[in-house]
């Protein structure tokens, strides 16, 4: 069954895409591509547009930083030469595609426009009010941000119909997932065109609604915060992450702050704090960590520390901060949580995921459950085995899920409380993937 359901994700899950459908409309063709941000994330989505033939300007605010996002491109090129999937004459021409530049003149020719810099709004919005003076009327105006709201960076601009989200996963040349961003507003043409060009680029696109966190990072906002849950209230953060891992994932939520980094998970944990008040679990545990320079892979310290090799290994000082962090939140050691089994543990960390995939589906941010699996899978390494989180999900029955989350819900609080979508299909013991019509002819 599981196969099956896999097929999915060799086709296209677009049809149902609101204001797209049925309008036969036909990409433009995009012959030039500015990129704002040489850092990790806009290097790789350079790297990706070349590696597809796309000639790409790579903007940064100084010569300095400038010079870094193309050797920081020119790296992602020479690995592929040295596992020799690429030869010397191919990188010489794909690397010719790239120009570096420090003013947004350079833009003014661009089809495609890709913003990717800090999770900061008033910088975000400063740039697109720049891009609006400078792009020409039919480029595209993308963001790259993981969690911020599009019509709050496009809110200083005349723009809204052409603004829209390009969100790639880091490693952009990598990871496969392209999560398209629409708002009220988008323009259907851009959509389609975006569509367009990240099949081009050889991603897998899912098209999504607006709002804090998109589908992807929302529904997996609870993920890292139940983790901390756990470890504030007594868990082991290694018997954690080894849990996780054996589940299927890449590597576990405490492995994996490390290696995206702690100032980044603190800034997108503010956003959802900021938007979903009501059900986010607050803790101080990242912060303090960040104030004594531990914070991640690149500091080679942060839950774990790393050698010369970057392998990771346990530390007990870790056990310091979390102390801290519970007195600080007033947060007493559950004996139930100290020594959880691996089910319970899987279970506590992804079901406040699956409930939060429940309100995304209920809203209208994603159009169908196949798409959330499709993310899932191919944005954050949900185990494909598995089929995708909701098809896992039903897998369980919502009846378990919601049973479940409701005794924690009593237990410790509003951070389980079940979503009123999942409560619904509990009661009538209708699948989370069906859709509303389904759903409403079972009823």
């Amino acid at each position: 069954m599981i196969s099956l359901h896999m097929n999915f994700f060799n086709v296209s899950c677009h049809e149902q895409v609101p204001g797209v459908t049925d309008r036969g409309l036909i990409p433009r063709q995009v012959k030039k591509v500015g990129i704002l941000g040489g850092g990790l994330m806009g290097s790789g989505i350079a790297t990706a547009l070349i590696l597809s033939n796309y000639p790409v300007i790579l903007k940064e605010v100084n010569e300095k930083f400038l010079e870094a996002g193309v050797n920081r491109v020119k790296a992602n090129l020479q690995s592929r030469v040295n596992k020799g999937k690429m030869t010397e004459e191919k990188f010489e021409k794909t690397i010719s595609l790239l120009k570096g530049t420090l003013e947004y003149e350079s833009f003014k020719d661009a089809d495609l426009v890709i913003e990717a810099v800090i999770e900061n709004v008033s910088l975000k919005q400063q740039i697109f009010t720049e891009l609006e003076k400078y792009c020409p009327p039919h480029c595209i105006l993308a963001s790259n941000t993981s969690t911020i709201d599009l019509n709050l960076i496009g809110k200083k601009t005349k723009s809204e119909d052409r603004i829209i989200g390009a969100h790639f996963f880091s490693p952009a040349h990598v990871m496969p997932l392209l999560e398209i961003v629409r708002t009220k507003q988008t323009s259907p043409q851009i959509i389609v065109d975006l569509l367009d060009i990240g099949r081009k680029i050889r991603k897998t696109p899912v098209v999504v609604g607006n709002c804090t966190g998109f589908a992807v990072n929302r529904v997996f906002f609870p993920y890292a915060q139940a983790a901390i849950f756990l470890v504030e209230h007594g868990a082991d953060v290694y018997q954690i992450d080894k849990a996780i891992t054996k589940f299927g994932m890449p590597m576990g939520p405490f492995r994996l702050a490390d290696l995206v980094g702690f100032g980044v998970g603190i800034a997108t944990g503010m956003q959802f704090i900021e938007n979903f008040p009501e059900r986010t679990y607050k803790s101080m545990l990242l912060p303090l960590m960040q104030e004594d320079k531990r914070s991640g892979e690149a500091a080679r310290k942060g839950f774990y520390l790393y050698d010369d090799r970057r392998r990771a290994n346990p530390d007990p000082e870790v056990k310091n901060y979390i102390e801290k962090s519970r007195n600080i939140s007033g947060v007493t050691v559950d004996p139930k949580l100290v020594k959880l089994s691996e089910k319970d543990i899987i279970e506590m960390i992804f079901f406040p995921v699956v409930n939060e995939a429940c309100r995304v589906l209920e809203e209208g941010i994603a159009v169908k459950a196949a798409d959330l699996d499709i993310a899932a899978v191919f944005g954050m390494g949900f185990p494909p085995y598995r089929g995708g989180l909701i098809f896992w999900a039903d897998s369980l029955g919502s009846k378990y899920i919601y049973s479940r989350l409701a005794e924690w819900s009593k237990l410790y609080g509003e951070f389980f409380k079940p979503s009123a979508y999942l409560a619904a299909r509990a009661a009538k013991g209708i699948p989370l993937s069906a859709s509303v019509e389904q759903a409403q002819s079972r009823l």
